[in-house]
């Protein structure tokens, strides 16, 4: 194992949601885990460069430190030998679909980071993970809009800002999981696929199954797994 790595030391696993193991990492947590060099692949590297801002690209390294800790542990390598590739795109073919490991493509998994947080999931089918600090009231008036119009009815039917945000929250969690597991992103409409904005209650698109992820003060997390 490479000296420039260590053992993260705030990787909580969570109870699974069905089939998909999760994790829960505090980046910030990580600041003096190194730059990835020596564990992170040629284009994590240069992901991780591109950031203007000291923190952001400190978070990023943590967070894809995180994911290769993980994903070592489960397949009983390092984290530097853990080798991904880029699935086909459902909508045009080309390969900036969904990551997936190039010795283990029964093994699927899901990295969201948001703020200080990082969300792992691993599934034994396509499987996608979100977790979002929660949005300011603003913000979350502007995304309701593009939101599915069964979900704009079940927020225009809330009482009060706070339960709208909140609301929100939830719905694009939901949502940004799905989109991650089949493999399109946020190329794909928001308004396609109805996903819900109730407590307890999402949508499961396609027959996949979407779970709320319980999640610290200030986030909201999701999963989506296929059937």
């Amino acid at each position: 194992m490479n000296s420039s790595w260590a053992p993260m030391r705030d990787v909580r696993e969570l109870p699974p949601q069905g089939r998909v193991r999760l994790w829960l990492a505090r980046t910030d947590d990580e600041a003096g885990s190194g730059d990835g060099t020596g564990v992170l692949d040629e284009t994590e590297l240069r992901r991780a460069a591109g950031f203007r801002f000291a923190r952001h690209r400190e978070r990023y390294v943590a967070a894809h430190l995180a994911l290769r800790g993980v994903l070592g542990e489960h397949l009983g390598c390092a984290p530097g030998d853990v080798r991904f590739v880029r699935l086909a795109c459902p909508g045009c073919g080309e390969p900036h679909g969904r990551p997936a490991l190039a010795d283990a493509p029964d093994v699927h998994f899901s990295l969201s980071h948001s703020g200080d947080l990082a969300l792992i999931a691993v599934a034994p089918a396509p499987v996608g993970a979100d977790v979002e600090e929660l949005p300011s009231a603003e913000v979350a008036q502007d995304l309701s809009a593009v939101l599915h119009p069964r979900e704009r009815a079940e927020l225009a039917a809330l009482d009060t800002p706070s339960a709208h945000r909140a609301a929100l929250a939830r719905a694009w969690v939901r949502k940004e999981a799905y989109l991650k597991g089949i493999g399109t992103g946020l190329a794909r409409a928001a308004d396609l696929d109805y996903v819900g904005t109730l407590t307890g209650s999402p949508g499961a698109p396609g027959g996949w199954v979407v779970r709320d992820v319980p999640a610290p003060d200030g986030y909201t997390a999701a999963v989506a797994v296929a059937p």
